[in-house]
């Protein structure tokens, strides 16, 4: 039986969070306005408390104590006292347990119950009443961490920007179906490792694995009442704790393993986290650890009304980010899991939230001046989602240099292009060239632009080609939550169909929307299962269906179809890494050319002809092409032609001037050619809703580009 002290010793206010030394444990937690915070014991269940501490020392806004003998393993929480003032924004509730924002682990699950909010639900006065009910049975408990984690000789694989191909996917669901993978394992980090895994990403092409929230999150009690559940994990409870139900032995070093075992094969992880809300919600939420610990401060209030919080994210609250123990947690958790955990690169959900200030957005705030000094974390990949439900929220193209952001214009446009909508063709040329009028300035590069077709909220793109309507009735909200308009069309019947002209125009659509992904300047983003036709039966937001709606069904890439697409995809893959043209890492202006006749980007019409402005307005012809140039690193010149037909028909189109070598490298509609390619006539046949891909050697012009 563990003897514990009368009393805890004064300890330091750094590091924040619990820190072994080896010899016992420092507890620090910030608070400005707490009068007293106390430090809860555990037994190793998590059942009971079986020691409670006053933290004796409070030294600029930190309350900390130090428990000699404390060791890694150790279960623990914090009481807060101080004012129960929702008027003026404070909610101090010593009856509820609280957790350590800077917890490195987490043990046990959250427990729904009335006892976890700190007013009375249900009261005349809501949520300006006090609840006196104690929480520490319903919540999850605080684990000392300890003990490093062998790396070896791992490095980051740094894969450059012009050569990545991003898959976003969800570590729960990319395994769960996998028959070749014991149950175990199926569904976790250890899974996401395997050896079939590992196989797949690095046959498709992948280079980079950007992982939906891993970060511990709450399964909203909301979703639970209605039999469902936080699939996506956008409700963070913890921002230095791995999501627990992703550790198949509940040890953060199976993370630390998986991560290690991709790296070996180079590819990287980005993480998608989650600082602009957290799972506490509005003033109707829980009281789980911010809110009971300084709610005043972690928390955007509305001025004059603190009782009620600002929702720029509409997920009842908002992040204070212009406080610096604030943008502290922030930063110290973004150090913690790139140094700790070796982690590639970040995916910020809802940037926009990110860069508010008193004011509003400011490209200029003071998260985005803290990152980009920061020495550890701007030489990592980061991806900014650049819009928040908020005022003034839509920012695309707005974010400092450095920064790369989600492009929905890209998503967007190629969804309208490839529907056949008339006059995109304008709108699809700068998409295809890496969106310069968003991001060329500052020395940004295409690169900042990712481009992605599909993503975890809305249709996969077999729903994109499948689907006129969302069908989301599952999701228990009247079908009414999700995109109401998606760009999409189902082509000729509402879901699956047995008519093969039905079938083969979605086959089409789908290969050649993928094309003008992974053939366009830009960073790409993949959806994990849309390389062989994942479907959510009309689903466009399966936030809460963790079940089949959403896991990866395997079963569909060993159909014929299926490993048909996943060969289509890794040929893409495959020919964007070949080509520096493709790939275009810097932005194009009509100079840099390897022939007088040859720029380094030139758009041209089904004749051959440099499109004019009569042609770019022309609402009868859709027919793009787009021929670009430049230099391999060795000197060799790399002249490639990619000519689109969204239209409903076939279209006999000529190859541009001058005359040359040309080898076509892919025709979507026949994709199972050689990469090797085959010599062409000037003369070429485009099938209706498909793309060519030629490469280009000019008569009498040497491969070797002039410098």
């Amino acid at each position: 039986m563990t003897t514990w002290p009368t009393r805890l010793e004064a300890g330091s206010p750094y590091p924040l969070g619990a820190t072994w030394d080896g010899l016992g444990v420092n507890f620090a937690v910030f608070s400005a306005h707490a009068q007293r915070m106390d430090l809860c014991i555990f037994d190793k269940a998590g059942r009971r408390e079986v020691a409670r501490f006053c933290l004796p020392e409070y030294t600029d806004e930190v309350w900390h104590g130090y428990l000699p003998e404390g060791r890694p393993g150790l279960l623990y929480g914090f009481r807060a006292f101080g004012p129960y003032d929702p008027v003026r924004g404070h909610r101090f509730n010593p009856h509820k347990l609280l957790l350590d924002p800077y917890a490195r682990g987490l043990h046990g699950s959250l427990v729904w119950s009335d006892a976890l909010f700190g007013y009375r639900i249900g009261g005349p006065r809501g949520d300006l009443s006090f609840d006196r009910r104690d929480s520490g049975q319903a919540m999850p408990k605080c684990v000392v961490s300890g003990g490093g984690f062998e790396w070896g000789k791992d490095r980051l694989p740094a894969v450059p920007w012009g050569r990545t191909v991003i898959m976003e996917a969800h570590v729960r669901g990319m395994s769960i179906l996998r028959d070749d993978i014991p149950p175990a394992e199926r569904g976790t980090f250890r899974a996401l490792s395997h050896p079939a895994t590992i196989e797949y990403l690095t046959k498709l092409g992948v280079t980079t694995l950007e992982l939906m929230p891993v970060q511990a999150f709450a399964r909203d009690r909301f979703l639970l009442e209605r039999g469902l559940t936080n699939y996506w994990g956008y409700s963070t409870l913890g921002f230095f704790a791995p999501h627990p139900a992703y550790l198949s032995d509940g040890s953060v070093h199976e993370m630390q393993a998986a991560i290690r075992r991709l790296h070996e094969a180079g590819i990287e992880v980005i993480m998608d986290v989650v600082y602009n809300h957290t799972c506490e919600g509005n003033e109707l939420g829980p009281t789980l650890s911010w809110r009971g610990l300084d709610n005043a401060t972690y928390y955007r209030l509305v001025p004059a009304d603190e009782r009620h919080f600002i929702n720029d994210t509409g997920c009842g609250n908002t992040l204070n980010l212009s406080h610096p123990r604030v943008l502290q947690m922030v930063m110290d958790s973004l150090r913690y899991w790139a140094v700790n955990f070796h982690i590639d690169g970040f995916r910020f959900d809802l940037g926009t939230t990110l860069g508010r200030e008193s004011y509003g957005f400011d490209p200029c705030s003071g998260f985005f001046d803290a990152l980009r000094q920061d020495p550890v974390l701007c030489r990592l990949k980061l991806v900014m989602e650049p819009w928040d439900p908020g005022p003034g929220g839509y920012q695309l193209g707005n974010f400092p240099p450095g920064l790369a952001e989600w492009n929905n214009r890209f998503r967007d446009t190629t969804r309208r292009f490839w529907r056949g909508d008339e006059l995109q063709r304008g709108d699809m040329a700068v998409r295809l060239s890496g969106s310069g009028d968003l991001f060329d300035s500052r020395g940004r590069r295409p690169w900042a632009s990712i481009n992605f077709v599909t993503a975890h909220d809305g249709f996969t793109l077999m729903d994109q080609v499948s689907y006129a309507e969302r069908h989301n009735a599952a999701n228990g909200e009247d079908g009414r939550d999700g995109h109401a308009d998606n760009l999409s069309a189902n082509w000729g019947a509402e879901g699956p169909s047995d008519d093969p002209g039905i079938n083969r125009t979605r086959t089409l659509v789908r290969r050649g929307m993928l094309a003008t992904l992974l053939l366009a300047q830009g960073t790409p983003m993949l959806l994990a299962g849309d390389e062989f036709g994942q479907t959510q039966q009309g689903n466009n937001n399966a936030y809460c269906q963790d079940n089949a709606t959403s896991w990866l069904d395997w079963s569909r890439a060993d159909e014929a179809q299926g490993r048909e697409m996943r060969a289509y995809v890794a040929k893409l893959t495959a020919l964007r890494q070949a080509h520096p043209s493709v790939r275009g890492d810097t932005f194009w202006h009509d100079r840099h050319c390897p022939s007088p006749d040859i720029t380094d980007i030139s758009w041209h019409a089904a004749d051959g002809t440099a499109m004019t402005p009569e042609k770019w307005n022309d609402p009868n012809d859709r027919v793009l092409g787009l021929r670009r140039a430049c230099r391999h690193p060795a000197g060799a010149a790399d002249v490639t032609f990619l000519l689109l037909n969204p239209g409903f028909q076939d279209a006999t189109c000529t190859l541009p001037d001058p005359d040359g070598e040309w080898r076509l490298l892919l025709d979507s509609a026949e994709p199972s050619g050689p990469l090797t390619g085959e010599r062409m006539t000037r003369t070429v046949r485009v099938a209706a809703h498909s793309i060519l891909f030629l490469s280009f050697t000019p008569q009498g012009v040497a491969k070797e580009m002039p410098s």
